[in-house]
């Protein structure tokens, strides 16, 4: 496993370690790491299964068929974050495939956002690590879907990819890592700025669970106060009022 030194969430380098994977941390950003890895497989017999694998693209699209298999129509809109470009590309195939086409909305950070300007981004910088990315591998791909099916992209800043976060975990009960709430906080902007009209029906991609990133949720979550063994000052930490009379 190759990933860039000090930009990985803990808990996805947890799993890797915990199957014995060789993990080799490249001094370098995800863009030094994966132009390092397609050097690598032109030299050594090794499989890439980062997105520019078309197999892995083969297997993604597959998503595409289950959103319309389960809410039983075309979504009127399909929100995704966007990173390395895959997903996205692999929805729109597999929705081509299907002969329907959503209208696509990609979440990327304010740090991290080439879909904005369709260039690559030098130093990309965001708490949210899955699309930390500033050469996306599949970024003409993603431009292309973004195009044909009329979408929009929004870059949100990192406090309100935050916001999204939290959001889904304290109304929805739905927690996911940071990246992955970017496509709740493009939509909400969309929403805002009349991109996705009232009443539009919207699906929003979540890719990745929050134990993926455990160390943003302490960060970002309630405080953990500490109480003596006594349950008055129990009561009074967990209901915010004076202890009711005994």
């Amino acid at each position: 496993m190759v990933l860039p030194e000090g930009a990985i969430a803990r808990g996805k380098l947890a799993q890797a370690q915990i199957c014995g994977a060789r993990v080799i941390a490249v001094q370098g950003s995800f863009d030094d790491a994966l132009r390092l890895v397609r050097e690598l497989v032109e030299r050594r017999p090794v499989a890439m299964l980062n997105s520019i694998n078309p197999y892995r693209l083969e297997g993604q699209k597959t998503a595409a068929f289950e959103v319309v298999e389960q809410l039983g129509r075309t979504p009127d809109w399909l929100a995704l974050p966007v990173g390395n470009g895959g997903n996205i590309t692999a929805y729109w195939k597999g929705f081509g495939e299907l002969g329907v086409a959503p209208r696509l909305l990609a979440g990327q950070a304010a740090g991290a956002a080439p879909l904005l300007t369709g260039v690559p981004v030098a130093n990309p910088d965001t708490v949210a690590t899955a699309i930390r990315i500033g050469n996306p591998a599949r970024l003409v791909e993603a431009l292309a879907a973004l195009d044909q099916s009329g979408g929009g992209v929004r870059a949100i800043p990192d406090s309100g990819i935050l916001d999204a976060y939290r959001l889904l975990a304290q109304e929805e009960g739905v927690f996911c890592e940071p990246a992955s709430a970017a496509s709740v906080a493009a939509l909400i902007e969309a929403a805002r700025d009349g991109l996705v009209p009232a009443g539009a029906t919207v699906v929003c991609v979540l890719t990745g669970h929050g134990l993926k990133d455990p160390d943003t949720a302490g960060q970002e979550g309630a405080e953990i106060l500490r109480c003596p063994p006594e349950v008055v000052r129990l009561e009074q930490l967990a209901f915010g009022a004076e202890p009711a009379l005994v």
